[in-house]
């Protein structure tokens, strides 16, 4: 029988995914060829459908337990550095890599998710290690997969983060991303 990842290597593994996608946006700034414009165009929407399913992912299933046994003021910093991206990734999503904007709030993204993963991984996940039990954390894990199955995969600064509307709207957004990344195919790049 597989023995099932837990929580935080979940989430670190979805930090390096990321990151090695913010690697080939930097690659190809300035590229002036069209296939590599749209490969940048490609890859900033993969980097915030992952962002998004992550996020929500961490919101739902996560935090609410670092809230109760960690840190309230952790689990807060880390809502508050979401929004943030996520207000980030909303004017990002506004942009073609040919807009002047473009490269700007890219680097602000790549800031922002940067800080934040640096604090998960340096504070919040070493003392989800010591609080937690392994079994707790394989089950958190579980939970996170789960979410990230249906989460939305566009930003929605505006919506609810908190219980119960985060249990409502995200699966109903999530659909309607899927559905609208389907027909433009987004994502698929």
């Amino acid at each position: 029988m597989d023995e099932q990842r837990d929580v935080i290597e979940i989430l670190t593994h979805d930090h390096r995914e990321v990151e090695q996608m913010f690697a080939e946006l930097t690659a190809l700034r300035g590229a002036s060829d069209e296939q590599s414009r749209s490969r940048r165009k490609d890859v900033a929407e993969q980097v915030t459908i992952e962002l998004v399913r992550h996020a929500v992912a961490e919101e739902a299933a996560v935090y609410p337990k670092v809230k109760e046994k960690v840190s309230e003021a952790e689990a807060e910093r880390a809502k508050r550095e979401h929004a943030e991206a996520e207000a980030t990734m909303k004017r990002l999503e506004k942009l073609s890599p040919e807009d002047a904007g473009f490269d700007a709030e890219l680097q602000t993204l790549m800031i922002e998710i940067r800080e934040h993963v640096a604090e998960e991984e340096g504070e919040m996940f070493p003392q989800m290690r010591s609080i937690f039990s392994q079994e707790e954390l394989v089950k958190m894990g579980q939970q996170v997969e789960a979410v990230k199955k249906m989460a939305p995969t566009r930003p929605h600064p505006s919506a609810p983060d908190q219980p119960p509307g985060d249990l409502v709207v995200g699966p109903i957004a999530g659909l309607f991303d899927r559905l609208r990344d389907a027909v433009t195919h987004r994502g698929t790049g």
